[in-house]
């Protein structure tokens, strides 16, 4: 077993402005043993964990919602953006991996190091929104799960949903595979919620694999490209960057650059797996949605009510509704428990406070949690749809802002060293970037001009 490594300990880079400050989720920093010897399968079980907590946030609520949307107008067709968008993830969340274990910073921390606070804070206030946005997405998504399954009123909902910071406090105190194993357990209960929902739907499976075939319409098409965005801004989402970066530094590992470098990659395959498993949910839910409501010609079906209503006719099961209640409830629950994490992230690495481990979590949640409750409450049910596709394409627009200094950073040497990105992980990077913030122009220049 690995000494804790304790953040002084490792050698820091010249590329830094400031020297690193307390480590990421310090309660649990270096909490995990992992296996220094023993064969490649054995070394990844202790590094399983990160990457399912960050897969959560790439099959959320907001995501139900732009999948449903899409898959009921358009059929099969947006499926090639939910596998595009899962690839870019995959790429991307490898680089928040290498960022945290070559660096010992999370992405906050990075830029609070890295930048003058007078880009730092703008970047701190962006992902703030970035996270309200996410926390809208899933406090309506547990609201609306509670209310289907147990007829509890939206409002009531929303603020049993701010509950999850004590849950999140209690299994921290146990320990952070606590936190782990919960959030495993759920998405188990998710993917055979799916599974019985899908072979009640009998999909084109000819169809589906067509489905994955890019099309230029996706671009020409605005209404279609705002649903693209939206599906892409809930796959690719920017606090799971903070995220992940924080959440990998729960393992022990050695403080050599053998160490380290064979823990960036066996982080990168957790995220891989745990992504891939993320990729099938999400084409579920499109899937679901294109060989129910699109083969009806229910084609403006956007809200989880609607869809929980017209499932059971549709399948033929009155248990169908029960099944995708279950999911969705479960999907909120996973979520609002990483965005917890993601929000004390992203306080605690910008603006470096010192505060008792419950004060900062309350803080983090309230700034998160309130402004997403208030919309809900004064919005209602009739709007829910509405919000949950916007929250989704805010979040979209916001990506360019945590990419750009995620790939400056893993690929500045003077800031990495040695465990510094591959030039051709770099370049696809790059080009991710590229592609999302172009996409996010043509969106912008659309609605400017009414066509979105």
């Amino acid at each position: 077993m690995h000494a804790r490594v304790e953040p002084s300990v490792i050698a820091e880079p010249a590329g830094w402005r400031r020297q690193r400050g307390r480590p990421p989720l310090a309660e649990v920093f270096g909490s995990i043993a992992t296996r220094p010897t023993g064969s490649l399968g054995k070394k990844l079980v202790a590094f399983l964990g990160p990457g399912y907590l960050v897969a959560v946030g790439y099959m959320d609520p907001g995501n139900w919602a732009t999948s449903l949307a899409g898959g009921s107008k358009f059929g099969y067709a947006l499926l090639t953006v939910a596998l595009l968008s899962n690839l870019m993830a995959i790429l991307l969340q490898a680089l928040c991996a290498r960022l945290g274990i070559a660096s010992g910073r999370d992405l906050a921390q990075a830029c609070r190091d890295a930048f003058p606070r007078y880009v730092s804070w703008p970047l701190w206030v962006l992902a703030e929104i970035a996270i309200c946005a996410t926390d809208l997405a899933e406090v309506i998504g547990t609201a609306i799960g509670l209310n289907l399954l147990f007829h509890i009123p939206l409002e009531i909902g929303v603020v049993l949903t701010a509950l999850d910071v004590f849950l999140v406090l209690w299994m921290q105190n146990l320990g952070f595979r606590y936190v782990e194993i919960f959030v495993v357990t759920l998405l188990g209960v998710i993917a055979a919620c799916f599974a019985v929902q899908i072979a009640m739907a009998d999909p084109e499976w000819g169809a589906v694999i067509r489905g994955f075939a890019p099309t230029t319409e996706i671009v020409t098409n605005p209404e279609m490209l705002y649903l693209a965005l939206g599906i892409l801004g809930a796959t690719v989402m920017p606090h799971n960057l903070y995220l992940h970066s924080g959440v990998v530094q729960t393992r022990r590992f050695g403080d050599s650059v053998e160490d380290r470098r064979e823990a960036i990659k066996l982080a990168t395959l957790d995220s891989t797996i745990a992504l891939m498993f993320a990729l099938l949910i999400n084409a579920s839910i499109l899937i679901l949605a294109a060989s129910t409501f699109h083969k009806a010609g229910k084609s403006d079906i956007a809200e989880l009510e609607q869809a929980h209503a017209f499932i059971a006719p549709l399948l033929g099961s009155a248990i169908a509704p029960t099944l995708f209640g279950i999911a969705l409830l479960c999907c909120g629950m996973n979520s609002t428990v990483t965005a917890t994490l993601a929000g004390q992230i992203v306080m605690e690495g910008f603006l470096d406070i010192r505060l008792p481990g419950w004060a900062r979590r309350l803080i983090t949640r309230a700034i998160a949690i309130v402004p997403a409750a208030i919309v809900t409450i004064w919005f209602g049910a009739k709007g829910t749809a509405q919000l949950l596709i916007l929250s989704q394409v805010v979040l979209s627009l916001q990506l360019p802002f945590a990419i750009v200094p995620l790939v400056m950073f893993t690929a500045d040497r003077g800031k990495m060293g040695v465990l510094v990105a591959p030039r051709w992980v770099t370049m696809l990077a790059v080009i991710t970037a590229v592609a999302i913030i172009a996409l996010n122009i043509k969106l912008l220049v659309d609605v400017a001009l009414g066509n979105g």
